[in-house]
């Protein structure tokens, strides 16, 4: 050390041995070493001042030699060679050149490799720690470069970055580009989103997505990728219980409910501002409006199509928003088979908003395809476990051909009886309902997950719970029921995982279904498998669940609406 060069020791006391910074332990060997040599020099000083004539004037500048270098040599120490708060087992001091490294949680730079142990970067200081080194490396960097003057260094200090084991970035935290279009107005927000989807990036593979799914993956893909980045929602809070913001969360009408709940919830999409909003949430329920307005046996729907109407007109008269696009970048989420009648009184509200609807039926002129949404009816019986029974049996596990058993209401389901119920065929398990002693021996669920094709033809209306239940259960859904929308065709193909049927030809159904391959039967089965995250309700939603695919067809039904030469 430098400060020896100071003290006039004998030869023989004159070699003073560092200990060597062993790479196991970093921080307790510099400690050491400085202890060491502090007892060592107190020694010859020691030795100088009692066994000679005391120089008090060169005893009084060796003190302060010794303090001031004791001072930087701690300050070198803590500050570019150990974390704050770092424990005993800190990484190791080594000598390297400068290159980098893409494949580890590592800096290198010259004189010095700094290793960060994925030990000391927890969940709740990992951002914390790199801030800290990132800093403190640019800084040396900076100094080295105006000392040598070398370019390379010069650049390093503008492009160095560390890489750490660390969670997975949460939703608020953007790059640069994402901030800039998070914070773009929102009508210029759409047209940006609108210009992205139209030329996507090319995506041939996805961790997180089944590419066999879609129609075109890559489109879905930027869309959602936009939903995540930009979307926000206002929701009126106008309204009384139970009708408005009181979700209904079992029955075959939980769609609408489940889809509220977790919407009111969510911090991530929602926001207080209605000014920064994309799209505005009418917060009713379909389900409750029945309950609460409908007289029974009356057969008059119109007490509650009025009620809505007047709920239209009076945030229309309260907010500037529905006025100012005639309800175009307003929706509403209904489940019922009455939802799509609960609309034809108010005019904007029928041609303008956007309806997400299980009642997806074309034939009635009240659902548009391409502006409104088809929802999935999902039938939640138990909310605390919405996914209680979830999965089903392999290929080869599975004797039966086809499967159904419900009630004989609406056109389709007593034609299918007529040729195919009462034991017609062993391989077509066709019932009313589950007789008692077949049920004893296999329930209605087990039926579901041993049968190769689950049928799914439409009641009063065209939508059937039994169609997500086949997902849910691993069974190929035989779709049978003209003009229905399918969930979601705008993004998904069908084909890939189904079988639709015309109604026509019901009497055709087992030849159909025998005409299959079996190997695009096995495909098709695995396709549902892959399919099943895609339709199914979290407690705490996650990505391409069913809520955000159901809110991704509602914020692409809103992108399509852009015209052309508004780009």
């Amino acid at each position: 050390m430098p400060l020896l060069l100071f003290l006039p020791l004998p030869p023989s006391k004159a070699a003073i041995v560092w200990p060597r910074i062993r790479n196991r332990d970093m921080r307790y060997e510099m400690k050491n070493a400085f202890q060491q040599s502090a007892l060592i020099l107190m020694t010859e000083l020691s030795w100088c001042c009692f066994g000679h004539k005391i120089d008090w004037r060169r005893f009084f500048q060796l003190a302060a030699i010794l303090t001031l270098s004791a001072f930087a040599f701690q300050m070198l120490v803590h500050t570019y060679l150990v974390l704050p708060n770092a424990p005993l087992h800190s990484p190791p001091l080594q000598t390297h050149s400068l290159y980098q490294s893409s494949n580890s949680n590592t800096l290198e730079f010259s004189e010095f490799h700094l290793t960060v142990p994925n030990s000391v970067v927890s969940p709740n200081s990992s951002k914390k720690l790199v801030q800290i080194e990132k800093e403190n490396v640019e800084s040396q960097v900076q100094r080295k470069s105006s000392v040598n003057g070398n370019k390379k260094d010069r650049n390093l200090a503008h492009t160095l970055k560390i890489t750490t084991i660390s969670p997975s970035p949460q939703p608020h935290v953007r790059s640069k580009k994402k901030r800039q279009i998070w914070l773009l107005p929102p009508k210029e927000a759409l047209v940006y989103a609108k210009k992205e989807i139209d030329h996507p990036p090319s995506v041939n593979e996805d961790p997180d997505l089944y590419a066999p799914l879609f129609r075109n993956i890559s489109v879905f893909r930027r869309s959602y990728e936009l939903m995540e980045t930009m979307l926000k929602v206002y929701i009126y809070r106008d309204g009384s219980r139970p009708i408005f913001h009181h979700p209904f969360l079992k029955g075959i009408y939980a769609s609408e409910g489940w889809f509220m709940k977790l919407l009111v919830e969510n911090k991530q999409f929602v926001t207080k501002d209605p000014e920064k909003a994309h799209l505005f949430y009418l917060p009713y329920s379909a389900r409750q409006l029945e309950l609460a307005l409908y007289v029974p046996g009356s057969h008059d729907l119109k007490p509650l199509s009025t009620f809505l109407r007047d709920y239209v007109k009076k945030i229309a008269a309260k907010y500037p928003f529905w006025n100012r696009t005639h309800g175009s970048d307003h929706f509403l989420v209904a489940c019922h088979d009455w939802g799509p009648y609960t609309v034809t009184e108010h005019k904007e509200l029928h041609s303008n908003t956007i309806k997400a609807l299980c009642n997806a039926d074309l034939s009635e002129k009240i659902f548009i395809a391409g502006r409104d949404v088809s929802l999935p009816e999902t039938t939640i019986r138990a909310p605390r476990r919405p996914l209680r029974h979830l999965g089903g049996n392999r290929a080869s596990l599975r004797p039966i051909l086809a499967f159904f058993a419900g009630s004989m209401h609406g056109r389709v389901r007593p034609t299918l009886l007529k040729h195919w119920g009462g034991q017609k065929d062993e391989d077509m398990k066709i019932y009313k309902r589950l007789p008692l002693r077949v049920s004893q021996r296999m329930t209605y669920i087990q039926h579901m997950k041993s049968t190769k094709y689950c049928l799914c033809p439409m009641g009063f209306e065209v939508n059937s719970p039994r169609i997500v239940e086949s997902i849910y259960y691993e069974c190929v859904p035989v779709i049978i029921a003209d003009n229905f929308v399918l969930p979601f065709n705008e993004v998904l193909d069908w084909s890939a995982f189904s079988v639709v049927v015309a109604e026509k030809d019901i009497p055709r159904l087992k030849e159909i279904l025998l005409s299959i391959p079996l190997r695009k039967y096995l495909t098709m089965q695995n396709n549902v498998k892959m399919l099943q995250k895609h339709f199914l309700w979290n407690p705490k939603p996650i990505r391409y669940d069913l809520f955000h695919m159901i809110l991704h067809s509602i914020w692409f039904s809103k992108l399509n609406q852009i015209q052309t030469l508004q780009i």
